[in-house]
């Protein structure tokens, strides 16, 4: 089978209008696959959380677009690609066929639980691309329900490892592929339903893709194609271009690795600029874990690309022009570029280390643009078998906290982190209480802003949140996936930082104790309680300059209280007849003595 080329003569010759028409149909079909596997999810990972991604790439792998939910996947479908490429020659591809890996080494996954499927798109019988999709599966076999064990250490104890293989092939399933996957899994239905319908949304990408063809033609919208590399690649070259010459240093820290919980993980980075150059430099950052926070190459080049799209055009196309732009040196044997088998299952408070230790980093190149430290990301997973269905179950929840304050010496001016959300590369949703009460033994009996928690600055950092769980079933196992319990969120430029999370186990109790950010298999009972609280995002600019008013709205709205707003930001608040005031004099007077101080 002919391999298809576009030759840079016919790039040339694209049109500019024909070039953008094919650039918004790529971005639309892939929103389109994206909107179809959200509605066709077995699972609550899929259909509520939105842990998922699709994309359509060239046939060497490349990404052609991709509808971001998690930009780490930026990095993730070139990596399956390749896994895929080298097993099957193109003579070995097919119409009709499908591909399948959750492999960290062998394909591109950042862990098992993370399968992509990718399907051949083939046009008048020639084969002309990938349609791909990669979503987290509810299980996937290993020691704990959820399959992210927090001990493990080896990628063998963390469930079923799925090379690149056919999986279909000319449209006829491979039933043997479907039962050892099945038989890996605690909750079989739920993940070959899921892998379905991410056959389901690539078909849909590929239905799409040929009627685009059919209508632009073939040569037209391949030869589009290196243009819009370079168009994307140009675009932040040039933004780059206009920051100064120089190097830059960040780093951030991880609690522990799961294991050795004393001992923090260090994330280094050094970027060296040059003209429109930019070489990310990790040497300096912690050995590969004994733990599984480790984290595959491909996920530090996406976790970089992710941290350049924010900085100079979130708007920009997700193609592969822009990871032409990446230059990555991840010393081998290191946490971001691990010895197989080394673990990676709770790889993402890693890349949330990563990522701020890369905006510190850039921050220093881009001063016009800053951001403080969010709460990063964290997952609950509750196993076990349904008294009433005799089914096995896995809860598998993901949450964010607060957000970091964001300013600007530019245009743009700062502002208050977000409360209750999401941040950096984790775009994936809360799943609603009545989602979660409908389908599992599990009672929400809190869900609310942690007063207090968002660092104080002249802007402030996004508030955490706390969320109360009651298990019903007679016996449960749980795990415990998250980070910045005991490093906080770090503020900027004077501000404060973020209060840490915290996992309490039967709050109240006599039973009472506090368990650390990673944990397994915790065996739960009846009527136990579990309570998370999420981390505060981090605080910009010196506290004592917010807006005495601000602080006002923000002890009225339940944000901050009185007492912290005296604390933290030397404001005065009264309550006057069932209403907060502001003591203008007072505030006066603590600020200009704090100023005081703070000269002496």
């Amino acid at each position: 089978m002919a391999h298809p080329e576009s030759s840079a003569a016919n790039a040339a010759s694209a049109d500019p209008i024909t070039l953008q028409v094919i650039q918004a149909r790529l971005a639309g079909i892939v929103q389109e696959m994206q909107t179809s596997l959200f509605r066709t999810g077995f699972s609550t990972i899929i259909r509520e959380s939105q842990d998922a991604s699709c994309a359509l790439l060239t046939c060497d792998g490349e990404v052609a677009a991709q509808h971001v939910v998690l930009p780490l996947h930026m990095g993730a479908f070139p990596a399956c690609a390749q896994g895929v490429l080298r097993n099957y020659s193109p003579e070995e591809i097919h119409e009709g066929d499908a591909y399948i890996t959750n492999h960290p080494y062998l394909g591109g996954s950042p862990h098992a639980p993370d399968m992509c499927v990718m399907t051949p798109i083939f046009f008048d019988g020639e084969w002309v691309g990938f349609s791909a999709t990669m979503a987290h599966k509810s299980d996937i076999g290993g020691p704990v329900p959820g399959s992210c064990w927090s001990q493990a250490r080896e990628v063998y104890q963390e469930g079923l490892q799925v090379p690149p293989v056919k999986y279909i092939d000319r449209f006829r399933t491979s039933k043997d592929i479907e039962e050892i996957i099945g038989c890996n899994s605690r909750t079989p239905e739920l993940v070959v339903g899921d892998i379905r319908g991410q056959v389901g949304a690539a078909r849909l990408g590929e239905r799409r893709f040929g009627e685009m063809m059919a209508k632009y033609g073939r040569e037209a919208v391949l030869a589009c194609y290196d243009r819009l590399f370079q168009l994307t690649e140009e675009r932040v070259r040039n933004e780059i271009a206009t920051w100064p010459d120089t190097s830059a240093e960040g780093e951030r820290f991880l609690d522990s690795d799961g294991i050795d919980l004393d001992k923090p993980v260090r994330i280094r980075v050094r970027i060296d600029k040059k003209e429109d150059r930019l070489l990310f430099d990790f040497t300096g950052s912690a050995d590969q874990t004994r733990g599984p926070a480790n984290i595959r190459p491909s996920v530090v080049r996406a976790a970089c690309s992710y941290c350049l799209t924010a900085l100079t055009d979130p708007a920009l196309p997700t193609n592969q022009g822009l990871a032409r732009v990446v230059e990555v040196n991840c010393p081998e044997g290191s946490v971001l570029n691990p010895r197989f088998p080394a673990p990676v299952n709770t790889y993402n408070p890693t890349v949330h280390a990563l990522v701020e230790a890369l905006f510190e980093a850039l921050s220093q190149l881009t001063p016009v643009k800053k951001i403080a430290d969010g709460c990063a990301s964290r997952s609950i997973i509750i196993g076990g078998k349904n008294e009433k269905t005799g089914r096995s179950y896995v809860q598998y929840e993901i949450f964010g906290g607060g957000s970091g304050a964001r300013g600007s010496s530019g245009a743009r001016s700062g502002k208050d982190g977000v409360s209750g959300t999401n941040v950096n590369q984790s775009n994936a949703r809360i799943a609603p209480i009545e989602i979660i009460e409908s389908e599992f033994d599990t009672r929400l009996r809190r869900f609310e802003l942690v007063r207090d928690s968002g660092g104080p600055g002249r802007f402030r950092g996004g508030l955490g949140f706390v969320r109360e769980y009651e298990f019903l079933n007679p016996e449960g196992r749980f795990s415990l996936r998250s980070t910045k319990h005991v490093v906080a969120p770090k503020g900027v430029e004077g501000g404060g930082n973020g209060r840490t999370g915290k996992g309490v186990l039967n709050p109240g109790s006599e039973e009472e104790r506090e368990i650390p950010s990673r944990c397994s298999d915790i065996q739960v009972r009846q009527a136990d309680v579990f309570r998370l609280e999420t981390p505060g995002g981090g605080g910009l600019g010196e506290p004592l300059e917010r807006d005495a008013e601000a602080v006002l709205r923000d002890v009225k709205n339940g944000y901050v209280s009185a007492e912290y707003a005296l604390e933290a930001y030397g404001v005065a608040v009264e309550e006057a007849d069932g209403a907060f005031v502001l003591d203008e004099a007072r505030t006066e007077a603590v600020r200009r003595e704090r100023r005081k101080a703070a000269r002496s």
